[in-house]
């Protein structure tokens, strides 16, 4: 959150190609590296050191969550990625190199909390984790090469579910750590900017996109359900697809600084929207789902 602040009060006067600037690539040097070392150190002070360590080993956790926290690594590498890029572009580092020394920021970074997995027990490396990483960054990194911006966004959106309330210690007691661990109230969307694939002329809105989504319910643990105790819960494990509109917000046009840092800030969420839902549960039209 910090990385995306700093990225976002500078996004608006990114240069459209200019000179480097040394004093500010020092500045976005030291500031990554002071994140990335820090975090790192913090997060295995905080966490890791709390549970027993072996050597380097791997697991396999791709049947885990119902996939849901494979496109949370993806849309972490994705927007890590963005962040890096945004930060030399303002440096004055070219197109090309910020898309590869920035866009790869995201798969580089949790590359090196997946080492932290390796070596603890209860854990390890996982391939499908290092997978999910690369994807995210390639969509980044591939959209940047190809057509100069990104048209296509993944975007988060949550709501609270009742299943936290029968696993609090799993999905969280409040409603900031429920958005990070219950999986359920998570929806992860590939979200489409509509403007950006016709033509210059056209009369469509530059900030309307189309978005598909992803989640899942009825999860009360990694791979199965179970209660605190431990004890079998039988409650169904079903995907959910979702069709719905949303919102580009880097797009819609304003001359107010302080609003193009907010629309920046909050441009990772989508915009709750009319959705048509498909899942085993059957078809549900929501007028508003978020």
């Amino acid at each position: 959150m910090f990385l995306l602040t700093f990225n976002n009060l500078n996004a608006q006067i990114l240069p459209a190609d200019s000179v480097l600037d040394t004093g500010k690539l020092y500045t976005v040097s030291a500031i990554g590296g002071t994140f990335w070392i820090g975090s790192v150190i913090g997060l295995n002070s905080a966490w890791y050191s709390n549970y027993d360590q072996s050597s380097w080993h791997t697991f396999n956790d791709n049947a885990e969550w119902c996939q849901m926290d494979k496109l949370g690594h993806m849309g972490t590498s994705y927007y890590l990625g963005k962040v890096g890029y945004d930060l030399l572009r303002w440096s004055g580092v070219s197109h090309k190199k910020s898309t590869w020394y920035g866009g790869g920021f995201g798969f580089l970074y949790l590359s090196s909390i997946e080492m932290l997995d390796a070596y603890s027990t209860n854990w390890g490396f996982s391939w499908g984790d290092m997978t999910a990483n690369a994807a995210g960054s390639i969509l980044y990194i591939g959209q940047s090469l190809i057509w100069q911006e990104q048209r296509i966004s993944m975007k988060y959106s949550f709501h609270t579910t009742s299943y936290a309330d029968t696993r609090p210690d799993l999905l969280g007691n409040n409603y900031p750590e429920q958005m990070l661990k219950d999986y359920n109230g998570q929806s992860i969307w590939l979200s489409a900017n509509i403007y950006s694939f016709l033509k210059e002329d056209t009369w469509f809105p530059k900030w309307l996109n189309i978005a598909a989504g992803y989640g899942a319910e009825g999860m009360l643990g990694g791979f199965s359900n179970a209660d605190m105790n431990g004890n079998p819960i039988n409650t169904p494990r079903y995907r959910q697809y979702y069709l719905s509109l949303d919102v580009d917000w880097t797009r819609i046009p304003t001359k107010s600084k302080f609003l193009k840092t907010v629309f920046n800030l909050i441009s990772f969420i989508k915009f709750p929207a009319p959705a048509i839902e498909f899942s085993s549960q059957g078809t549900i039209f929501h007028p508003i789902y978020y």
